[in-house]
C-alpha cells in the first residue's frame, strides 16, 4: 500500500480518481500520521476523524478527490467550537454550518480533518498561544512557527495534510509560509469568501491556503474563488481558474524587487532569499513602495482600534481570560483616538493610489517576507536593524504594508543549505492571483523554489 503522507494534493486526487487508490485509505493513513506527530507538534486542537470516515465511504469526486485538509480554529465547522484560539470562545454555541470555504473545498472532493491551533483571536506573530500551547515548526519543534496560522502551517509542513486554510490581516499566512518553509497564499481582499469565520480586523481580514506545492495552492485557490452572498465584502466577479495557465510561468512578465524599506533591517537569510529568487528571473530592476514604514505605523493603527472595539465587552467581562499580551493590546486598541483612526483611513487610500502606480510599470515586486528565520519558542526580542526590539510586534514589518491595502501575496520558499527555511513574496496588482502564482510555478520549476521536507 502506498503511503501518501507527503503526496501532493493533485497526485492523491488522480489516485483516487482512477481507483488506484481509495479515500477511505488516504484518511487512514493521515488520521495515523495525525494521531503520531501531533503530539510533537500541536497543530490540531481537534481531529474530525468520524466526520472525515464517512466522507471518504462516499468516495468524493472532484479535483481534490480523497485529499485531506484541515483549517485554522477561527474557520466554521458544523458542531464544533470556533475557538479562534481563545479560552472565552469555549463557552460560544458551536458552529451551526461549515463556513463557506470548508463547503466549497469538499464539494470539490476533499476531505476535512480537523481544526488547528493558531494565535488567540489571531492577534499574533508566533504561532504561540497561553491556553493550547505552542505550535511547533517541523524543521526545529524548539522554534516558533509564525502566527497566527501557526497550526496550519505546521500541519503543511509536518505531512500531516496536503492543505491547510488560515487568516492573514498583517501577515499571518506569509509569516507562517516562511518560517515552515512552505507555500502560502493571501488573495486580493474580497477574493475568497470569510463567511463563516471569527472576525479580527474586518477591514484587513483575508482567509487563505498553505500548501507544500504552488500547483496544490493553485487547485484549492479555484476550488474556493468566486462571489458569496453570505458575505458583502466577497467580490462578485468569476475568474478563470488559474491551475490550467500555471505552466505559462514568469514569461513575459515584468518583475521587479522591492528596494529602500524591504531591505533595510533584514537579517542576510532574507535578503539571500530574495536575490536568489530575483536572479532565478533575471530581475534587475528595484522599486521603491514609498511610505511603506508609515503604511505600517497606520495598520497598526487600524488593527488594534478595530480589535479593541470588537472585543470591548470581552475585555469588560473576562480579562482575566486572555492571554497577557494579547489582553493588553486590544485593551490599548480600545482607547486610540478616532482622529487617528480617520487619519490612518485617509492614509490608507493614498497610499494604495501610490503603490497601484507601480503596477503601471511592473507586473510583479519581490520583497521578503520575514526579516529572519524562525526564532526559538519563547523569545521575546531580536535585532532589527542594529536594534534590539520586541519580537512579537516586528515580525510582521514587510508584510503589514502590503495586506494593508489587500494586495495579492504568494509567499515562497526559497530554501538555503543548512539553514531554516525563509520566505520570499511574491506581490501582485489586485485580483492578479495569476500572475503570482505563475511566477511561483515558474521559481519551483527551476528549483529555486521549494517547501523543504523536514525530520521525522
Amino acid at each position: 500500500m502506498m503511503d501518501y503522507g507527503w503526496s501532493s494534493a493533485g497526485a492523491i486526487a488522480a489516485a483516487v480518481e482512477s481507483g488506484a487508490a481509495g479515500a477511505g485509505e488516504v484518511i487512514d493513513q493521515t488520521l495515523q500520521r495525525i494521531d503520531r506527530r501531533n503530539p510533537v507538534l500541536n497543530a490540531f486542537t481537534t481531529v474530525t476523524a468520524d466526520r472525515a470516515r464517512a466522507r471518504a465511504a462516499t468516495e468524493p469526486r472532484g479535483p481534490l478527490a480523497g485529499v485531506p485538509f484541515a483549517v485554522k480554529n477561527l474557520i466554521d465547522i458544523t458542531g464544533l467550537w470556533t475557538l479562534a484560539g481563545s479560552k472565552i470562545n469555549r463557552e460560544r454555541p458551536p458552529a451551526i454550518a461549515d463556513a463557506t470555504l470548508v463547503a466549497r473545498l469538499e464539494a470539490a472532493g476533499a476531505i476535512l480533518v480537523g481544526a488547528l491551533n493558531m494565535g488567540e483571536f489571531a492577534y499574533d506573530f508566533t504561532g504561540e498561544n497561553s491556553h493550547y500551547g505552542p505550535s511547533r515548526n517541523p524543521h526545529d519543534t524548539t522554534r516558533m512557527t509564525g502566527g497566527s496560522s501557526g497550526g496550519s502551517a505546521s500541519a503543511v509542513a509536518g505531512g500531516l495534510v496536503p492543505i491547510a486554510l488560515g487568516s492573514d490581516t498583517n501577515g499571518s499566512i506569509r509569516v507562517p509560509a516562511s518560517f515552515c518553509g512552505i507555500f502560502g497564499l493571501k488573495p486580493t481582499f474580497g477574493r475568497l469568501s470569510r463567511a463563516g469565520s471569527f472576525p479580527f480586523v474586518a477591514s484587513l481580514d483575508h482567509l487563505g491556503a498553505f500548501a507544500r506545492s504552488t500547483m496544490d495552492l493553485a487547485i484549492a485557490y479555484d476550488a474556493m474563488s468566486g462571489p458569496d452572498p453570505l458575505d458583502p465584502i466577497c467580490a462578485d466577479r468569476i475568474d478563470p481558474p488559474i491551475a490550467p495557465g500555471l505552466h505559462r510561468g514568469a514569461g513575459g512578465l515584468r518583475i521587479a524587487s522591492a528596494g529602500g524599506y524591504f531591505r533595510i533591517g533584514a537579517g542576510p537569510e532574507a535578503l539571500a532569499a530574495v536575490d536568489n529568487a530575483a536572479r532565478a528571473l533575471g530581475v534587475s530592476r528595484d522599486v521603491e513602495l514609498a511610505e511603506a514604514a508609515r503604511a505600517r505605523e497606520a495598520a497598526y493603527v487600524i488593527t488594534t482600534a478595530e480589535a479593541g472595539a470588537l472585543h470591548l465587552q470581552r475585555l469588560r467581562r473576562r480579562a482575566r481570560d486572555f492571554d497577557p499580551d494579547v489582553r493588553d493590546r486590544l485593551i490599548a486598541g480600545a482607547i486610540v483616538p478616532a482622529a487617528w483612526v480617520v487619519q490612518a483611513q485617509k492614509f490608507r487610500r493614498w497610499y494604495r493610489e501610490r503603490v497601484l502606480r507601480l503596477f503601471d510599470e511592473v507586473d510583479a515586486i519581490l520583497a521578503p517576507a520575514t526579516p529572519c528565520i524562525a526564532p526559538p519558542i519563547g523569545q521575546r526580542t531580536f535585532v532589527l536593524d542594529g536594534q534590539e526590539m520586541l519580537l512579537r510586534p516586528n515580525i510582521g514589518i514587510y508584510t503589514q504594508p502590503i495586506s494593508f491595502i489587500g494586495l495579492p501575496v504568494v509567499a515562497v520558499p526559497v530554501p538555503q543549505a543548512d539553514a531554516m527555511p525563509i520566505g520570499v513574496q511574491v506581490i501582485a496588482a489586485p485580483w492578479h492571483e495569476d500572475v503570482a502564482l505563475r511566477i511561483a510555478y515558474d521559481l519551483e520549476a527551476r528549483g529555486v523554489a521549494r517547501a523543504p521536507r523536514p525530520p521525522e
